[in-house]
């Protein structure tokens, strides 16, 4: 799931963009898609704004943000995918008999998961307010395309610093003294080197390498890394490089 959608505010999630992530445009929450502000855009024989031009594109590419979330993986909604079918067949006041037929399964069966739900959303909304209190240190996010997430990424934003200042002595845009062994700070070190990789741009094998010979020497270490922790995509052949998005 896109790390804008994952830190913006309810408001933003539920119309599925965001006017504060770049000031003078408009962002999708659901994937990198922008639009300026104050622009007029054509579409199918009408002028839009950037609001109704970005309210198309969230209908074109993602359907709604119900149907980007029920695509959604587990580890980011916590719905199993008995649990999503529920949902999706219910939706708009559907009737449980009706969702029973579609499923398969005995009218009982859609009440019992339609309460757990509801349970569920009660829980969260508790954990919601619990978490908005709670005085933990704060953590680092993980990149939404990461390709396993585990205790590596349990790294707060101290230990970040810390790491960044270690490994980055000319700042975050210079080069690294070296590449570490520990695996929370080569993933801290990679995140930082990817500010050198903007979205929705692929790069070729030696535009790749040239940047990162900037980082450090072993320029092939860095790209091996970048794309075995799901920082960077590229083609079967090996001759392209992107950023990797998540699945949704």
């Amino acid at each position: 799931m896109n790390e804008r959608f994952l830190q913006s505010d309810e408001t933003e999630r539920y119309r599925g963009f965001s006017r504060t992530i770049r000031p003078g445009t408009i962002s999708c929450l659901l994937c990198s898609q922008e639009y300026e502000q104050g622009i007029i855009y054509p579409y199918e024989n009408v002028l839009m704004d950037a609001d109704k031009r970005m309210e198309k594109h969230i209908q074109e590419a993602h359907g709604s943000v119900f149907q980007a979330l029920l695509e959604a993986d587990k580890r980011h909604t916590g719905l199993t995918d008995v649990q999503k079918q529920v949902i999706r067949e219910t939706a708009g006041g559907r009737k449980d008999k009706d969702a029973a037929a579609v499923l398969g399964v005995s009218e009982a069966t859609v009440r019992g998961h339609r309460f757990k739900l509801k349970e569920k959303e009660k829980q969260a909304k508790a954990f919601l307010t619990m978490m908005q209190e709670w005085e933990g240190e704060a953590m680092t996010d993980v990149h939404s395309s990461a390709t396993m997430v585990d205790e590596r990424y349990a790294v707060t934003k101290k230990e970040e610093e810390k790491i960044i200042q270690t490994y980055f002595p000319e700042g975050t845009g210079g080069r690294i003294s070296s590449f570490p062994r520990k695996e929370k700070r080569k993933l801290v070190v990679l995140r930082t080197i990817m500010a050198d990789f903007p979205e929705q741009k692929t790069f070729t094998e030696k535009e790749v390498n040239e940047k990162l010979k900037q980082r450090w020497d072993d320029f092939v270490t860095l790209r091996r890394y970048l794309v075995e922790y799901g920082f960077l995509d590229r083609s079967r052949n090996g001759s392209e490089y992107w950023v990797k998005k998540s699945d949704t």
